[in-house]
């Protein structure tokens, strides 16, 4: 099969949330490390040894089946729609305007991030979570027994907000990227070191403009399951930023860098190599 040949929408997606899954499996613990700094203000290496030492090494991967759901859902489209939606929309080469390789990259991650908020709420809690284990089908009946169907959305917004621009960046900064590298390097397009060296500046560039996003949207999610803490995403903003401080939006920058790092690298590799695999044109 000639490597020229383009997946089809359904098939990218299909492969993104493959790469999307297999990663998480490494990353997981580092986003369960994060996720609890937003959350509790202590530091990371506090964080690393109190988890250990009350709840054990397997309390890293708290909520993992959860996270699976999500990046078979969310992961699946931001990443494997990404190229079918830059090529429909004529941004494809790689010299087209950067700006149309950003909207590819806003357009599939504002529809991955609706279809895998539920998810993420579930997640988040699981995440969170420092008593015994709450069984999958026992969170669920909780949340919609206290809050309904919109429970499962609470914070949609920020995440929409979020996976616009982390998508936007991530896939646009890796396209751009690639084209810089290949042209610095005289590697193939299609190298692995030339998915390693994009992806790995994807990561740093997507820690900067997403944190902001991601400290407001933990909070949202982190809410108990019969309270309402804050009124929307405004509101939360406010009052992040008038108790802790414009800086407090950065947050956890070290653990989410350390997380989107080795994640962007791990899921771009992953799909590219799945395309390689499949006969398909790379990224």
């Amino acid at each position: 099969m000639s490597v020229s040949n383009k997946p089809s929408l359904i098939q990218s997606t299909v492969l993104g949330g493959t790469a999307a899954m297999f990663a998480v499996n490494f990353t997981h613990p580092i986003e369960l490390v994060k996720t609890r700094v937003q959350v509790t203000n202590e530091g990371i290496m506090a964080t690393c040894s109190n988890t250990m030492k009350h709840e054990g090494m397997a309390a890293f991967w708290k909520g993992i089946p959860w996270a699976y759901c999500r990046e078979g859902s969310y992961t699946a489209i931001r990443l494997g729609a990404y190229a079918p939606v830059r090529d429909a929309i004529g941004a494809g080469s790689p010299d087209a305007p950067a700006h149309m390789k950003f909207l590819a990259g806003a357009i599939t991650g504002a529809v991955g991030s609706v279809a895998g908020n539920p998810f993420d709420v579930l997640k988040t809690l699981s995440q969170t979570n420092k008593s015994e284990s709450v069984p999958l089908m026992t969170l669920v009946g909780r949340m919609y027994k206290d809050q309904g169907v919109g429970g499962f959305y609470r914070g949609v917004q920020v995440n929409i907000m979020r996976a616009i621009t982390l998508n936007a960046t991530k896939m646009g900064v890796y396209d751009i990227s690639k084209g810089y590298v290949v042209e610095s390097t005289g590697w193939q397009r299609n190298s692995p070191k030339t998915a390693f060296c994009s992806s790995f500046l994807a990561g740093f560039f997507m820690t900067v403009t997403v944190a902001p996003f991601d400290r407001i949207r933990t909070a949202l999610m982190n809410q108990p399951t019969n309270a309402k803490v804050y009124d929307g995403m405004v509101d939360c903003f406010v009052k992040t930023v008038k108790n802790d401080g414009p800086l407090s939006l950065w947050r956890s920058f070290v653990p989410i860098w350390a997380r989107f790092a080795p994640m962007a690298t791990l899921q771009l590799l992953t799909i590219e190599f799945l395309y390689a695999s499949f006969g398909f044109k790379s990224i």
